[in-house]
């Protein structure tokens, strides 16, 4: 590789950092051009040195790992720049890896991975391939259940509007299928994508069909 790829490492126990940062900096493919202690210190050392790829702690004070993630990730956007963030944390827990992913971790290792993998990672990371633990996979598949049952709890006629907007019907014409009246109609709606979690009619409509609910299919 002709290019070095640039690294920084945000993690609060100064003896992770040095460790990682000695073998990392081993490899001639790698440079480390930061280390911060924590999640602001990390987001303002990585718009000041644009790494290209950072190794995220997850439990830090002064903004957590995730509050980091979406920070950095959004700032290098809005600039038109490109990062890839590993998580590199000891929590395998959902309510650590689905927030993380979904602020932007684009690999998400534990730190008993071995020192040579997590370098793996990194190139893997530079090239456009994202690596996670085997348990996250595990998490992810069991939150995608989740919220593949979360239609459940709709009571029996917001099941049956989610099913019209899965039709693409307005909501006129909902109001016209269903004999109920336009107000009762986008009610139902905006309680259907409160409980879905979604954003908009189209996202249901979205959803519906995923998971083939016209079709008596879940």
């Amino acid at each position: 590789m002709e290019k070095k790829i640039k690294v920084m490492l945000v993690d609060d126990h100064e003896m992770v950092r040095m460790g990682l940062g000695a073998y990392i900096s081993t490899d001639e493919d790698i440079e480390i051009v930061g280390e911060a202690s924590n999640g602001r210190e990390g987001l303002e050392m990585a718009l000041e040195r644009k790494p290209e790829v950072i190794l995220m702690d997850l439990v830090m004070e002064e903004m957590n790992g995730i509050e980091a993630t979406r920070a950095i990730t959004k700032a290098f956007q809005e600039r038109g720049w490109e990062v890839k963030i590993i998580v590199l944390t000891s929590f395998i827990e959902e309510d650590k890896v689905m927030p993380a992913l979904e602020a932007g971790a684009f690999s998400y290792l534990l730190k008993t991975t071995k020192a040579e993998d997590i370098v793996r990672a990194i190139k893997k990371a530079y090239e456009g391939e994202s690596v996670l633990e085997g348990k996250v996979s595990q998490v992810m598949l069991k939150s995608s259940r989740k919220k593949a049952e979360k239609h459940e709890i709709l009571t029996e006629r917001e099941f049956e509007v989610l099913l019209e907007l899965g039709r693409g019907k307005t909501n006129k014409e909902i109001s016209e299928t269903l004999f109920i009246g336009i107000k009762t109609v986008k009610t139902h709606v905006s309680n259907i994508l409160s409980k879905l979690e979604l954003e908009d009619r189209t996202k249901a409509a979205v959803y519906a069909n995923k998971h083939h609910l016209m079709d008596g299919e879940e």
